[in-house]
């Protein structure tokens, strides 16, 4: 469907304990809802091309979690920057704006968070929309060394050596790695995750979520469990030039779910910037599909 140039997109705020929660709101709450969660170093921004395509026929929210955006970022000692805590706050969040039941889109850390959410309430979560969002061993790359290296050996030396990826090149390089023709990336796109990144304290931060990030692999087999136990329908829609998560982990979804569909497209990590028009006639024809099951 075109891009409709006459969507209302909201801008909101929540109260959710002791987080202020930024989020973009459009279309009908009679409709079905789709939460899009947002991954690393982004915000609901990237979301800025797809809501307008998919606001006629759906209720879609797409909240800044903790630590990015303009959700309000507490200072480390007061609130722990672990995925636990990112999906408790979202989970509240979905309590205190009503959602009663949504399909899951979730991208890189939105992924953990999101499948957080289905282990903790399973009956909400009408589907999963996984951009490039993983839950496999297979699907992490050789990208992940240096960050593998961090959870092995928790060393200061080990934890600045990460900060690169907090840098404008290495922000611009996630966005453009493996893209055909990086002209289709925006380059506000980069420059602005690259500004939030560098406000007092993010570094620290996102350090914090890239150490904490092994609890998201443990979790991978209760994750796998719930797919193939609860069998949500679940489309897989990836860049296959992505230099973080590999095909191999959107493929991964058909063992535990043999209906989940599974499309590759010509991109890289973030599929959104060139890829929103396909992605949300994909995602049109998914839920018109899950949303008619009994």
């Amino acid at each position: 469907m075109p891009l409709s140039t006459t969507t209302n997109v909201a801008l909101r705020t929540a109260a959710v304990g002791p987080v202020t929660v930024f989020y973009r709101e459009a279309g009908d709450p009679a409709k079905p809802a789709l939460l899009l969660l947002h991954g690393f170093p982004s915000s609901s921004h990237m979301f800025r091309d797809l809501i307008p395509r998919l606001a006629d026929s759906y209720h879609v929210v797409a909240p800044d979690l903790p630590g990015f955006g303009f959700t309000t970022t507490p200072e480390r000692g007061q609130f722990d920057y672990t995925f636990d805590n990112l999906a408790k706050v979202i989970e509240q969040f979905t309590d205190v704006i009503g959602l009663a039941s949504y399909a899951l889109y979730v991208f890189d850390y939105g992924a953990p968070v999101g499948f957080r959410l289905a282990l903790s309430r399973p009956q909400r979560v009408t589907g999963i929309i996984s951009q490039n969002g993983n839950a496999y061993e297979e699907g992490l790359s050789d990208g992940w060394a240096p960050i593998r290296q961090y959870w092995q050996e928790p060393s200061q030396e080990n934890r600045d050596a990460l900060r690169s990826l907090l840098t404008l090149e290495g922000t611009r390089w996630q966005y453009v790695h493996g893209v055909p023709d990086e002209t289709k990336v925006a380059p506000e796109s980069y420059w602005l995750d690259y500004a939030l990144l560098s406000r007092p304290g993010q570094d620290e931060i996102q350090l914090d979520l890239f150490g904490n990030y092994a609890a998201n692999v443990a979790l991978y087999p209760a994750f796998q469990s719930y797919f193939a136990t609860r069998r949500p329908p679940v489309l897989a829609v990836w860049g296959r030039h992505d230099p973080f998560f590999l095909p191999p982990g959107a493929e991964a979804f058909r063992r535990d779910n043999p209906n989940a569909e599974v499309h590759l497209l010509d991109t890289g990590h973030f599929a959104l910037e060139t890829h929103a028009a396909d992605i949300a006639s994909l995602i049109r024809a998914f839920l018109a599909r899950a949303l008619a099951r009994p």
